[in-house]
């Protein structure tokens, strides 16, 4: 029968003495104290599992007592009764560890938007990067994405509310679930500590974009023409189309002089410059149709005189290859006085509310003019092609009210058949 080990004692451990070659003392069930001849003492443990021998270390004594080495080795003595390794497991739960550091949330974080790029436009795809990296990724981008709190998670949001970006930080909330949710997808423990954050943000008024009611369009077109001389040429000309035409800012600013026929009069924005155009799933391809008003039409000759040798209609005035800046619409209207008044995409809420109100003409056929989607997707296409003589109809209409109104005529409402 093999000799039973008498257990040690505090006093032995840390008497035990350096002598001229490494040796053990014994504290039963494979575990001993290993005195090296340099004066350093470790806690090893020896065990069979398999038919094979195997060494576990426990750490230097010191940094693990006598009793800490006790539950190391009962610990391990568990996992041999059941099979396992203890070695193995040890090696396994630091990989694990290991892993679970390096699994940052920037670096989640990264990999998500990586991933989402064939389904984003280029704008969302960097705007959504560039949110991340200037106010998430310096708050909690280093941390273990398993580790993050709901403290932590809330103090980086709110830092981006507490400057003013109620809305921005709802968006960083989101975003920051997502990337949650895309660890969790990929077996990457974490508690999501942004998913139920729903009263802790406050709570960001939705607003519509700045524009001038029906009534004071005279007032308007009234500071138009008192500015035209302080106006860049073609900046007064965009201005005067959006009115015109109220398609988005940004299909006017981008229009290349190749998709205008002035001898006929034609304007067709191909469908991958429009809004719905440019969805990467399920993008609407019907080509939109200007429906250009016999005043549109002259503005734009009077354009091409000037800026006929661009590309674009409105070319940016430092390089004539990039179009218009998007804020140079905006910009104008300030500077007549109408800053928070009236911005750029407010022309086609005023288009909306005044043909339907001054007009009469139907929701349907404006909302068409308007390029807004469809609901459903079969009506969508019957819509575009019935209502397209309606529109062209229309928009003469409305050319011709803007025009009564800035000579000062009296206006009868219309009522279309």
């Amino acid at each position: 029968m093999p000799k039973l080990a008498k257990p040690l004692t505090d006093i032995q451990v840390k008497n035990a003495k350096v002598k001229s070659a490494d040796y053990r003392l014994a504290d039963g069930g494979g575990m001993y104290l290993l005195i090296s001849k340099d004066g350093a003492k470790y806690w090893r443990m020896d065990y069979r599992l398999n038919g094979r021998r195997n060494t576990l270390a426990f750490g230097k004594y010191g940094d693990i007592s006598l009793s800490k080495a006790r539950e190391e080795r009962q610990a391990a003595r568990d996992l041999i009764n059941e099979g396992i390794d203890p070695a193995e497991a040890r090696d396994l739960k630091r990989q694990l560890a290991n892993d679970a550091n390096a699994n940052t949330f920037e670096k989640i974080a990264r990999e998500w938007h990586t991933n989402r790029l064939s389904t984003w436009s280029a704008s969302t795809a960097k705007n959504t990067i560039d949110r991340l990296q200037n106010d998430i990724f310096p708050e909690i981008g280093k941390l273990p994405i398993g580790k993050i709190t709901h403290q932590q998670m809330i103090a980086a949001l709110r830092k981006v509310e507490e400057r003013g970006a109620g809305e921005m930080a709802h968006r960083l909330k989101t975003t920051c679930a997502r990337v949650f949710s895309y660890a969790s997808q990929h077996g990457i423990e974490n508690k999501n500590p942004a998913a139920d954050l729903k009263d802790v943000l406050k709570h960001v008024k939705s607003e519509h974009f700045a524009a001038i009611s029906p009534d004071e369009l005279p007032a308007f077109l009234t500071k138009l023409k008192e500015n035209h001389a302080r106006l860049y040429f073609p900046t007064r000309i965009a201005i005067h189309l959006m009115m015109l035409i109220f398609v988005r800012s940004s299909e006017l600013r981008t229009t290349p002089w190749s998709e205008i026929n002035l001898e006929t009069g034609e304007w067709i924005i191909p469908w991958q410059r429009m809004k719905r155009g440019k969805l990467t799933v399920n993008p609407d391809t019907t080509d939109h149709h200007v429906c250009l008003s016999r005043q549109g039409l002259e503005l734009l000759r009077e354009l091409h005189q000037f800026t006929g040798g661009s590309k674009y209609l409105f070319p940016n005035q430092r390089d004539h290859e990039k179009p218009m800046s998007g804020d140079a619409i905006r910009m104008a209207l300030n500077r007549m006085g109408y800053e928070g008044k009236m911005t750029t995409h407010g022309f086609r809420a005023l288009a909306m509310t005044t043909l339907k109100e001054k007009l009469g003409y139907r929701h349907e056929v404006v909302d068409r003019q308007l390029a807004h989607a469809q609901k459903d997707k079969i009506a969508s296409a019957y819509d575009r092609a019935q209502f397209l003589d309606d529109r062209k109809k229309m928009m003469q209409a409305w050319a011709d009210y803007i025009d009564s109104l800035r000579n000062g005529a009296q206006v009868l409402p219309f009522k279309a058949a």
